[in-house]
């Protein structure tokens, strides 16, 4: 199972795993730092991961380097234009995304994150917030994910050892994901 293209559902991004873990009150975001070309490692420490906003909010980006530099710039200026309003700026830039010819192109997946939210946004203008606080994206993304939900309803760990193990697990699976992870938190 892997992470749809948001440009082309036929295509799949490869390339990384995010993971958003809100638990016990702490918000932690992880990437994994592997960058492929096609069938080749490149690079295994890539800082996929971003604080903003006066470090109050965590981004994190799946897809291709140069389309997510451009959606953290993007986004970036949504939230200094909504003072900080995470989901003011995460609406305005799913809806800029999802209209904006040159925007539709780029192949790119964010999460982003403070303290009491949390929101996955794509090309297609998906805007969605987890129930449970709790999201992954790239072709680790669900093995990140399923693990995480697992050892939050099962286990006493912190959001961040959270992340942390179901990274690993994920590193573990996914070809496309290592374990040399970035990892911050609120």
């Amino acid at each position: 199972m892997t992470t749809p293209c948001p440009r082309d559902t036929g295509a799949v991004i490869h390339a990384t795993t995010i993971l958003a873990v809100r638990h016990q009150d702490k918000t932690c975001l992880a990437g994994d730092g592997q960058v492929t070309f096609g069938a080749t490692v490149l690079k295994h420490g890539a800082r996929k991961i971003r604080r903003l906003y006066n470090n109050a909010i965590l981004a994190g980006f799946a897809g291709s380097a140069a389309d997510s530099f451009a959606l953290f710039t993007r986004f970036e200026a949504k939230l200094e234009q909504y003072r900080g309003n995470l989901e003011r700026s995460a609406v305005e830039l799913a809806r800029d995304w999802r209209t904006d010819r040159m925007l539709r192109r780029l192949e790119a997946m964010m999460i982003v994150a403070d303290r009491s939210s949390t929101f996955l946004l794509s090309g297609t203008g998906d805007l969605i917030e987890p129930d449970d606080g709790i999201v992954a994206v790239g072709s680790g993304g669900p093995y990140a994910l399923a693990a995480a939900r697992a050892l939050a309803r099962h286990s006493q760990l912190s959001a961040r050892e959270i992340a942390e193990q179901a990274m690993a697990i994920a590193g573990e699976i996914c070809i496309y994901t290592n374990t040399n992870l970035t990892i911050e938190e609120l």
